[in-house]
């Protein structure tokens, strides 16, 4: 998740398997808001839907066979920090992207018992409160959606959950832009995320304390007291659970709620079509989901020696999963490049697939439904700013870094 100079796909145009195989490099989002990324992305699917790029990494961009990996968690494991490293790195129990079977199950069960459905719909008054006074603190009729909302909307509601004061909430917004902005080919970068994360745990490990002494009510205190099997979660488990849900549930409410704008922006008289009917929310919610993924993609690790794209493919071989390029196939989804809300959108994979299929998918809907009630609610008139040059996030989170809108109010 890095911002990296825009590399023109340089692969030959020809379909022939030099082209299927030959060296490449990836566009990025940035800086034309993804037009050159989602181009090649095209092409990709129609020319050599299985491609290797110069580090002899696999990219997949077919969703048929996006899906089929993500529900085959034996063949293609999810354990890219232990399997890269030769075993040298374990990563945490409680970062659950990084975890195989069986452990994963266990320690996602564990983790479910304190992120249940109706904990989640519990929060619609309190997050319904908390972004209208964020939307109070707006002066003007120009402003920065991220800024003003959709960052500091989520970190909130997380820092909230945890049990932790929502006054240090420009703290978790500090920690959430360091580790989205790592580049794990600059060593400098990765002992920065490295450091950071030690940061989380110290800052984290004075409240676990404090709940093992006195159960509180919050997602920490019954993180400290789930039991399975007579086992309870660690420190580390904890606070690796709490950093992945700082950093993921804040980057995909964030990234949803501003690509829900840009959608909405794009298509003539949807806003008010939408203003009209309050129960096209939830459709607009899902068709920005499937439209601009908050994540491009997402990677597995092969096992065992397989054959991907009529190719043999070792065991321990990076595989790219393109999310962005599924939720596009226009086997799947008829004119995948138009937004079109009330589309049927249950086979889109913005949340996954199978058994890592994202924990707080249900919040991030919830957070993305309550902010576009509440802005038709204030706003008359809601636009992107026609004068802004917009800047985006890298290749791996399809977002605006920053998003000026012009309003009107009600």
């Amino acid at each position: 998740m890095h911002d990296d100079s825009l590399n023109p796909p340089d692969t030959p145009e020809a379909s022939s398997p030099a082209a299927d195989h030959g060296p490449g490099k990836v566009p990025t989002v940035d800086p034309d808001g993804g037009a050159t990324l989602l181009a090649w992305l095209e092409r990709k699917r129609r020319e050599c839907p299985v491609w290797w790029d110069d580090s002899e990494h696999v990219h997949v961009f077919g969703h048929q066979d996006v899906q089929a990996i993500l529900s085959d968690p034996a063949t293609y494991s999810s354990d890219t920090v232990g399997r890269l490293s030769g075993g040298k790195r374990k990563a945490p129990r409680g970062t659950l992207l990084l975890l195989d079977p069986p452990l994963h199950g266990k320690m996602r069960r564990m983790v479910s018992r304190a992120f249940t459905n109706n904990l989640v719909a519990a929060l619609e008054p309190w997050i319904t409160e908390l972004t209208g006074e964020l939307l109070d603190a707006v002066d003007g009729d120009r402003f920065d959606l991220v800024d003003a909302l959709a960052n500091p909307l989520p970190v909130t509601v997380i820092a909230g959950m945890l049990g932790v004061p929502q006054s240090d909430r420009d703290l978790f917004q500090k920690w959430a832009d360091q580790l989205l902005s790592t580049d794990p080919d600059d060593p400098d970068s990765v002992k920065q995320m490295e450091e950071t994360a030690v940061g989380i745990s110290s800052y984290l490990q004075d409240f676990i304390d404090a709940r093992r002494k006195e159960p509180q009510d919050d997602l920490l205190g019954t993180l400290v007291h789930a039991e399975m099997d007579g086992e309870h979660l660690d420190d580390e488990d904890i606070a690796s659970f709490s950093t992945l849900l700082l950093l993921a549930g804040h980057i995909t409410t964030s990234v949803l709620i501003g690509n829900a704008l840009l959608c909405l922006d794009a298509t003539p008289g949807l806003l008010e079509r939408v203003r009209a009917d309050r129960s096209m929310i939830p459709a607009v919610v899902e068709e920005t989901l499937r439209l601009r993924p908050p994540f491009t993609r997402i990677e597995r690790v092969t096992t065992r020696e397989v054959e991907l794209g009529g190719r043999t493919v070792g065991p321990d071989t990076l595989v790219h999963l393109w999310l962005l390029s599924a939720n596009q196939d226009g086997a799947v989804f008829e004119d995948p490049a138009a937004f079109s809300p009330g589309r049927s959108n249950v086979r889109q994979a913005a949340f996954g697939h199978g058994i890592h299929y994202c924990i707080g998918a249900v919040l991030a809907r919830l957070e993305g439904r309550v902010v576009l009630n509440a802005m038709l609610d204030r706003f008359s008139a809601i636009r992107v700013d026609p004068e802004a040059t917009l800047s985006f996030h890298g290749t791996n989170v399809y977002g605006a870094r920053h998003l000026p809108l012009v309003v009107e109010r009600a």
